[in-house]
């Protein structure tokens, strides 16, 4: 009998999709809300059709720009950071390689390791690649969790764009006495579709994240409409 071969399987992990993962939900998520929100207060004003749908394009193209500038903005912020780390661990490396090994062998003790073996871990790690141990494991920095701001830019900007898309075709393909009630139902269908797609990429609870998600939307709705409401009384 020829022999078996080993089962080989690759485990999946989440964390590699933290940085795309959080724009992007995010985007997709304040594209819906915001857009569907800024619709139903105009149209809780009594605007006519074609102001509703206008602000609600105004509205989300300058929400997609606005979301790509500031994940730009704040993820380039935290790279910033992450190379000044590294730039000072490399100066140390150069001036002082004898005590950054030992601060790499006391942090493998820290973590279980005997004296002995967590000296022979450090000196063959330093050996094949000093600052990426240091910025791994006493930085806590790591090639796949690096930020990346373009990608964090474009991830949100086009889910913001196609979260906005949803609410605008619902307030503008339904007859004026359905239209809000109608954008209410596809935006927290549309949310909580968002949660649980969010959870499910990231491993958490499917159900909790898309109640979560949808209750909070209607929240913003309904507080928005009934600001459009009153100033649509008062004007």
């Amino acid at each position: 009998m020829p022999p078996r071969r080993p089962v080989t399987s690759e485990e999946v992990h989440y964390s590699g999709r933290a940085g795309w993962l959080r724009a992007a939900v995010m985007g997709a998520n304040d594209g819906i809300l915001s857009t569907a929100s800024l619709v139903l207060g105009v149209a809780a004003s009594g605007a006519s059709a074609t102001a509703i749908v206008t602000a609600g394009i105004a509205g989300a193209v300058a929400g997609a720009l606005s979301m790509a500038a500031g994940e730009y903005v704040s993820v380039s912020s935290q790279r910033d950071t992450e190379l000044a780390d590294l730039r000072i661990e490399a100066r140390e490396l150069e001036a002082d390689p004898k005590g950054e090994h030992r601060e790499l062998a006391r942090i493998y003790e820290r973590r279980g390791l005997s004296p002995e073996l967590a000296g022979q871990v450090a000196s063959e790690l330093m050996r094949h690649d000093a600052l990426g141990a240091h910025a791994r494991d006493e930085l806590g920095l790591s090639e796949h969790r690096a930020a990346r701001p373009l990608q964090a830019a474009w991830a949100s900007a086009l889910s913001f764009a196609a979260g906005a898309t949803l609410p605008i075709l619902a307030v503008g393909l339904v007859p004026g006495d359905a239209r809000e009630a109608v954008t209410v139902v596809v935006t927290v269908l549309a949310l909580a579709t968002l949660g649980a797609t969010g959870a499910r990429l990231g491993g958490a609870p499917v159900v909790r994240a898309a109640l979560r998600v949808a209750f909070w939307g209607l929240v913003a709705m309904g507080v928005t409409s009934a600001i459009g409401g009153l100033v649509g009384t008062v004007a």
